[in-house]
């Protein structure tokens, strides 16, 4: 089975992805391999030099992020060019990682992607696990976590689809409002239920 895990911003997913790690579950992260995807000498790096020129690289040929982040900034066209290079290197990689777990004989793998839905990605799992909080909640670990104040903080959560949006397509929901002991106890439920811990 493949389980997709998703959620927004300081929803708690890390929490509860270091949780099925700490099971044991092999782990496909997104973020990780958006990293992955553009280290020094990958293909889609150089892809992304020779479309934005090979200022964006830095002197050990590693990926300027702030001079990439001044190009494509507020420049829509640049930044859906950059996005039809990384995006589709992404989707490839995380599919490669999650078949060589499955032929390693994995029976269950977790594919942890923050934009799931947005990047409609249903299609890569079979169950989808939603780790969701109340607004109050997010709002308020939001503004703590990153320093942020509440209309930064607004600002971000209005940027994502909405949780309740989230949680009509998954096949399971995580509240994570309370303790981290209450939101185990959820998971162990949800992963008993579909027959995989």
């Amino acid at each position: 089975m493949i389980i997709g895990l998703t959620g927004s911003i300081a929803s708690g997913k890390s929490t509860v992805s270091n949780m099925l790690k700490a099971y044991g579950f092999p782990i496909v992260d997104a973020d990780l391999v958006a990293r992955q995807v553009v280290e020094p000498g990958s293909e889609t790096l150089q892809k992304i030099a020779e479309v934005f020129g090979k200022e964006i690289l830095t002197e050990n040929g590693e990926l300027d992020r702030k001079k990439l982040g001044a190009i494509i900034f507020n420049n829509e066209e640049k930044r859906q060019l950059l996005n039809s290079i990384i995006h589709p290197a992404i989707r490839k990689e995380m599919l490669r990682q999650r078949d060589e777990h499955l032929a390693n004989g994995e029976k269950t793998v977790i594919m942890d992607i923050p934009l799931l839905f947005e990047s409609k990605l249903q299609h890569f799992v079979d169950k989808i696990l939603v780790v969701s909080v109340s607004e109050d909640v997010q709002l308020q670990r939001l503004m703590e976590r990153n320093q942020l104040s509440e209309e930064e903080a607004k600002a971000r959560i209005q940027s994502q689809l909405p949780l309740s949006v989230k949680e009509q397509g998954a096949d399971a929901v995580i509240n994570n409002n309370g303790t981290i002991d209450e939101t185990r106890k959820q998971l162990e439920q949800i992963l008993n239920e579909w027959d995989v811990l």
